[in-house]
C-alpha cells in the first residue's frame, strides 16, 4: 500500500493558487488547476528555487528565479532554461481532502 499524507483540504487552496507542504525533508508542491489538484517536487531542477513561490499560469508554473516554466499535470519542462522534469505524485481525493502517495 501507498505512504499516502493529507496536503491540504480543498478549501484551501482557490483555483489558481498553490501552495509548499512539508513532510520530513521533502518539500511538495501542491496546486490547484480549475478545481483539479496536482502535487509535484517543491523544487525546481535546474536550481535552487521553490516552485511554490513562482507563478502558476494555467497548467505551468514558472520558476521565480530563471522563469523556467513545467507543466504541473506532467512535470515535464516546457520553458528554457529547465530541461529536466520535475517529479509528480499520485493525487487521491477523499471527500474534501487530497492526499498524496510519496513513495
Amino acid at each position: 500500500m501507498a505512504n499516502q499524507i493529507l496536503v491540504c483540504k480543498t478549501a484551501d487552496l482557490a483555483p489558481g493558487e498553490m501552495k509548499r507542504v512539508e513532510h520530513g525533508e521533502q518539500a511538495l508542491a501542491v496546486y490547484n488547476v480549475e478545481g483539479t489538484f496536482y502535487v509535484t517536487d517543491d523544487r525546481c531542477t535546474h536550481g535552487l528555487s521553490n516552485l511554490s513561490e513562482g507563478v502558476l499560469i494555467g497548467t505551468e508554473i514558472e520558476c521565480s528565479m530563471h522563469f523556467g516554466t513545467f507543466d504541473v499535470t506532467t512535470g515535464e519542462p516546457t520553458g528554457s532554461p529547465c530541461s529536466i522534469a520535475l517529479r509528480t505524485y499520485k493525487v487521491d481525493m477523499r471527500g474534501d481532502e487530497v492526499f498524496v502517495d510519496i513513495d
